[in-house]
């Protein structure tokens, strides 16, 4: 009985101890996040670094006793002591929300133990009830606000991807330590209190959860969230333009009226966002505005071919959908076509203009043989010339065969014989000749004699080639000679 009572004693002053030691020494304050870990380090006085350290709980029975370095592991506890910093570290991990409350550090000695109290604080793992959205396009940027408190303007300030507060800081994609990282840029204004998180060059991997965290000056960090949407390029407005060279063209670019006091660009390139800029560069280009309609036009005073290819006109250097237009321009030639034609073997070039709906195409040259033309035409011209020629002489020939048939027959009787076989031969001719519509004979009156009558005879012979059936009379005229 007088044990217990003894035992009972020493209790309650070890208790009123602890509370006053624990008063005049302060308190820790620490915090974690449900499933994480949180270190408590407590620090103690030069001497007692051989004493046994250990974490308790409660009023710090023996039952509340939770980790002592005498067994360094038990269940989720663990402690260490660094004697040469005097300084002992009790780890708690997998956090539950049951986990917070008052802790004491201690040190066991003969008579009283020293303590130090110790405040832990146990969150929920996730932020936050309300998220801000922001959406952008690919390949432009967002810029993001994330508000804090006065007394944090000191603080670190960070993002992280996700929704875990307990993994944000050691998974931080940028913090106000290093305020630029690839595509994130992060500026901090102290006056507003506020820092600005810029994402350049978005990307379909851009799109997620994000926290904005500020480290706490005591306890956990404040984050605030916010969901990143960054869609594709799909509705980008487009016109085509076809322009002549060495003229005029305009080109019209809208934009909203809140733009009206934004400056206004007119750019070429294959991309927006690697194009230049042609009113600034290019003396031929002229910028007019034109707010009724809110547009600007673009004038183009002396069109060249090389002006040819894709524009990019607008009045937001962020490049917002509906803020800027795309235009297609072509340069054509004026419609003009020549070729040129030779009877050498010189190749010749011909310009084609074709066009195509309501937009000319300017096509390349064409090369093309200038003999293949002459042989085209010539030819055929060649062939009418010869046979008409050939049909002249034929009907010449025809009338002169029918004219030296009708001498023969009125020659003397001597030749009686001879004159029948010529007869014989021209009435041959004659059928010939009828079937290209050959004329009456002639008078006697038109030759002079017999020997005459037989030079055109030979004549006839020599200068007529289609004529097997006169050869073969002729044969049978020497026959009957001799």
């Amino acid at each position: 009985m007088r044990m217990w009572s003894l035992e009972k004693l020493l209790f309650s002053r070890c208790t009123v101890a602890l509370i006053c030691v624990s008063s005049a020494a302060g308190s820790v304050h620490v915090s974690g996040y449900e499933g994480g870990h949180v270190a408590v380090s407590c620090p103690y006085s030069e001497g007692y670094e051989p004493y046994e350290k250990y974490l308790c709980k409660n009023h710090c029975g023996d039952d509340d006793v939770l980790i002592k370095t005498t067994e360094p592991n038990k269940s989720k506890y663990s402690i260490h002591d660094d004697d040469e910093k005097r300084v002992f570290t009790a780890t708690i991990s997998d956090l539950s929300r049951t986990d917070a409350g008052k802790y004491w550090c201690g040190v066991t000695r003969s008579g009283k133990d020293i303590y130090t109290e110790v405040d832990l604080e146990v969150a929920q793992d996730s932020c936050c009830e309300r998220s801000t959205k922001f959406q952008s396009y690919e390949e432009s940027s967002v810029s993001i606000s994330c508000p804090y408190e006065s007394e944090q303007q000191n603080n670190l300030k960070y993002i992280c991807r996700g929704n875990q507060p307990s993994t944000c800081l050691e998974k931080a994609i940028i913090t106000s330590d290093n305020h630029q990282t690839g595509q994130f840029r992060l500026s901090d204004d102290k006056v507003s209190r506020e820092f600005t998180v810029t994402i350049t060059g978005l990307t379909q991997n851009n799109i997620g959860s994000y926290l904005c965290g500020v480290r706490g000056s005591t306890g956990l960090d404040v984050f605030s969230a916010f969901e990143l949407e960054v869609k594709e390029w799909c509705c980008v407005r487009s016109n085509k333009l076809s322009g002549i060279v060495g003229r005029p063209v305009t080109v019209q670019c809208p934009y909203p009226p809140k733009h009206s006091d934004n400056r206004k660009f007119l750019c070429k390139g294959d991309h927006r966002n690697n194009c230049t800029e042609m009113v600034r560069s290019q003396s031929r280009f002229t910028l007019q505005e034109d707010v009724s309609s809110s547009s600007f036009l673009v004038i183009i005073t002396e069109l060249k071919a090389e002006d040819a290819g894709t524009y990019w006109c607008g009045s937001d250097s962020q490049w917002s959908v509906g803020n800027y237009t795309k235009i297609l321009l072509s340069a054509v030639l004026p419609q003009q076509t020549s070729t040129e034609i030779s009877t050498s073997t010189e190749i010749s070039t011909i310009t084609v203009v074709e066009d195509v709906g309501s937009q000319s195409t300017l096509l390349p040259g064409k090369q093309i043989k200038a003999i293949s033309h002459f042989v085209v035409y010539m030819v055929p011209a060649v062939l009418l010339t010869l046979t008409f020629g050939l049909l002249i002489v034929y009907k010449y020939q025809c009338n002169k065969v029918q004219g030296a048939g009708a001498n023969v027959n009125r020659g003397n009787a001597a030749e009686t014989e001879e004159g029948i076989a010529v007869s014989d031969i021209y009435e041959n001719q004659a059928v010939a000749c009828s079937k290209q519509g050959s004329s009456k004979p002639k008078s006697a009156a038109q030759h002079d004699d017999d020997d005459d009558d037989e030079t055109q005879q030979e004549s006839v012979y020599q200068n007529y080639t289609s004529t097997e059936d006169i050869y073969t009379n002729q044969i049978q005229i020497e026959a009957n000679r001799r």
